[in-house]
């Protein structure tokens, strides 16, 4: 009874905060420490007593006391700091301040008036040390955060000489988990590690305040609490680092593996493991440059965190680091006899944001990864998640940085060469079934997306065509599964009503027959697989060589995809949607067994809205395998194509486009066909002797035959290696900040921080 009664008296302050026509005396402390006294022992009570619309009504009506609030929680916070938490009494109080705080912050980051109220000092402050509130208030949080009996385990021996104090103290020694740069694992305990979530969960709301602003602002705005927090001024800043990183890299979930353990014990780590991997990121998010503002003269101090990940290098902390993402990223997928025996953890998203920061921003690490088969650890979950949410839309933007990441991988000519190691069908995924290596796995997931994902997923295709040339030249033997869909792939894209329905359509054609140039001109002796697909399938070819260009075969071509599109809904969504294959190799497929079908999202489920995926040309490097002249217009390289009057890529302005003669004769000739038809030309009438000279009418006769032959001197001189690598630009710098903080936002439901409040940065829809 007497803690209901202790919760009424919490709410009767809240009541008469909001309900006192005059401002409350910031001197009086009876009243404000109902606030953070022991009247609320946890977060979820400060989110029920202190409704939304109250802080609202708090901050138009009685701004004044809305900014004394804040003023006392903060101040409190340091005066806990000031006498070293040493209480248990303190400690509450710290954490009621903190989770008053987390609850009232999002409002007040609403109203864009109230930002420059936190870099103001606190009223009892003298002239010479005016110390911002958001400065104080970081400040406190982080001398909190290696508190010795609150958040860390003391390393002294008992006794009144033990205490010591908090501003003085070295937190280096007392940095959370051993891993880089700290060898040491302190012990765990479970309450130090529930006030770390909840102080960390306070600071992650100051950093929020990015989400507040529309999507122009926030792609170049720097958050001045994150400036501050991975600042030199912030003491705390490389054990902050080191403790975080290493709490997220050294967990693992499954512990002993006992079945069903996670059932019977509360887990008090994978909230703090949470919260840590949301700071990092957003912490290594902010580095565009050291401007505030092109207005303003004031310029940032160097972000530490992002310093320090660049200068990581021993192979053992790679290892610890690589070891402990591959280990979270692939929890998910590992199957268990017992269903549901072991604890999974749902923290992909993040995880994929991170790995891209330390490939990105530590190039050593990037070849460290892709110096072994290591690399296969991180793809693997990768394609499952990419083939597993390929039919749900609120899934789009995790499709989209698993894509961006292979992509920057790509880019070196290691993963090729990684791919060919086999691959034992360990995950069951709902593909078809095949024996082969990673990279079978790699084009079959491919294809699965393009043919059966959502339609929001058709702005990736061309970078999952990108990365497919950039891996061809080094792809030793494609199975016959894999070589069937590339060639399925092919006669999809190729369909003249397909390649005239959108002014960028030939683009994808053009990648897929520089892949087949690179496999056939690099590694014929091994693809006799892929060789006896093409001969199969040389009519594809043959009808891309005489693909008609005249105005009335256009129209005729257009005018005959009308009842060919089932993609319903008119003539523009048929025109863009992939066409149905005739072929055999559409039939349907045995999936691996244990796998499940691709699901649409549930319905209500939320979904932050994404900026438009950047153009390729924008992520990639300027360059082409084709010679000069057949740059200008046609090839999605970023070349002078973007700038030409046929601008009309985006599917919204297609409404006005049409398809010309002339267009099409631009690009046409233009298609790299000439070591494709020159192979037809010397091994179809071979293969076709061989089966009339044996009546064969068994595959596997030809293979054979087509694995020891030769093309050295009949095909053209091969054409030099092309990779696109991925540059670094503002397109996906303002994508990736705002995916990031989508997911937080939608992760954060248990208090839900942000639910209710104005966002700026994207819309939340619900599916």
């Amino acid at each position: 009874m007497g803690n209901a009664d202790t919760k009424l008296n919490f709410r009767k302050a809240v009541v008469q905060l909001t309900s006192k026509s005059q401002p409350i005396d910031a001197l009086d402390d009876s009243f404000w420490d109902q606030f953070w006294s022991e009247s609320v022992t946890n977060v979820q009570d400060v989110f029920a007593l202190v409704p939304g619309a109250e802080i609202r009504a708090l901050r138009e009506e009685s701004p004044n006391n809305l900014a004394t609030l804040v003023y006392k929680a903060v101040e409190k916070l340091v005066k806990v700091v000031d006498s070293s938490c040493r209480t248990q009494r303190e400690q509450l109080i710290a954490l009621n301040c903190a989770r008053l705080l987390t609850r009232v912050l999002p409002y007040m980051f609403e109203e864009p008036e109230w930002h420059s109220f936190f870099w103001s000092s606190l009223p009892a402050a003298a002239e010479n040390d005016s110390v911002p509130l958001a400065q104080s208030l970081i400040n406190a949080v982080c001398d909190l955060l290696f508190c010795p009996d609150f958040t860390v385990t003391s390393t002294k021996r008992a006794g009144p000489d033990r205490a010591e104090e908090l501003s003085g103290l070295d937190s280096c020694e007392y940095i959370w988990a051993g891993g880089v740069g700290f060898a040491r694992s302190p012990p765990r305990h479970a309450p130090h590690e529930a006030a770390r979530t909840e102080l960390l969960r306070l600071l992650l709301v100051c950093f929020s305040e990015t989400i507040y602003k529309p999507p122009q602002q926030a792609a170049s705005h720097h958050n001045r609490w994150i400036a501050y927090f991975t600042s030199p001024d912030n003491r705390h800043a490389l054990p902050l680092f080191t403790s975080l990183l290493n709490t997220v890299c050294s967990y693992d979930p499954v512990g002993l593996g006992l079945p069903y353990n996670h059932l019977l014990f509360a887990d008090t780590l994978e909230p703090l493991v949470e919260v840590a991997l949301q700071i990092l990121i957003v912490t290594l998010d902010h580095d565009t440059s050291n401007a505030v503002s092109e207005d303003s003269e004031e310029v940032l101090p160097d972000n530490l965190f992002i310093n320090y990940l660049s200068r990581i290098h021993r192979d053992e902390d790679f290892q610890f680091a690589l070891r402990g993402v591959t280990r979270l990223l692939n929890n998910p997928l590992a199957q268990t006899y017992l269903p549901n025996s072991s604890k999974k953890v749902n923290l992909h998203q993040e995880l994929l944001v991170l790995f891209w920061k330390m490939c990105d921003y530590n190039k050593k690490f990037m070849y460290y990864v892709l110096k072994s088969s290591d690399v296969l650890e991180v793809l693997v979950p990768i394609l499952y998640h990419l083939n597993d949410s390929r039919a749900d839309q609120s899934r789009v933007g995790l499709m989209h940085i698993g894509v961006f990441i292979l992509l920057l991988l790509s880019g070196e000519r290691n993963l090729g060469v990684r791919l060919n190691k086999p691959y034992a069908a360990a995950v069951p995924m709902d593909i078809p079934v095949f024996t082969g290596t990673h990279a079978d796995l790699l084009v079959v997931v491919f294809h699965k997306i393009i043919t059966t994902g959502h339609q929001r997923l058709q702005p990736l295709f061309d970078c999952l065509l990108t990365i497919l040339v950039n891996v061809s030249p080094y792809l030793k033997t494609l199975s016959m599964v894999a070589s069937t869909k590339l060639l399925h792939l092919l006669e999809a894209f190729s369909t003249p009503w397909f390649l005239f329905s959108q002014p960028h359509h030939h683009h994808l054609v053009f990648f897929l027959l520089e892949m087949f140039n690179n496999m056939i001109q690099y590694q014929f002796d091994g693809n006799s697989n892929l060789v006896y697909t093409i001969i199969r399938k040389r009519a594809v070819f043959h009808n891309l060589a005489n693909l008609p260009h005249e105005h009335a075969a256009i129209a005729r071509s257009l005018a005959g995809a009308g009842g060919g599109g089932a993609a319903g809904g008119g003539a523009a969504p048929a025109a863009s949607a992939l066409p149905r294959s005739r072929s055999t190799e559409s039939v349907a497929e045995t999936a691996m067994e244990g796998s499940r079908p691709a699901q649409p999202a549930e319905p209500g489920t939320l979904n932050a809205t994404l900026p438009d995926t950047p153009a390729l040309g924008t992520m990639t490097e300027r360059e082409s395998a084709h010679p000069p002249a057949a740059r200008e217009r046609l090839l999605p390289d970023g070349t002078e194509q973007h700038d030409k009057p046929d601008k009309t890529t985006a599917p919204k302005e297609s409404g006005s486009w049409r398809p010309t003669a002339e267009w099409v004769g631009g690009w046409r000739g233009k298609l790299p066909l000439q070591t494709i038809m020159r192979l037809l030309q010397v091994l179809v009438p071979q293969v076709e002797k061989i089966c009339i000279d044996k009546g064969l009418t068994d595959e596997s006769e030809i293979l054979r035959f087509l694995q020891h032959g030769t093309l050295v001197g009949l095909l053209p001189v091969p054409h030099p290696i092309l990779i696109r690598k991925y540059q670094a630009n503002a397109g996906t710098a303002a994508w990736f900040r705002t995916y990031l903080w989508g997911v937080i936002y939608i992760r954060n439901v248990d208090p839900p921080i942000w639910y209710d409040t104005d966002v700026k940065l994207f819309e939340i829809q619900r599916v």
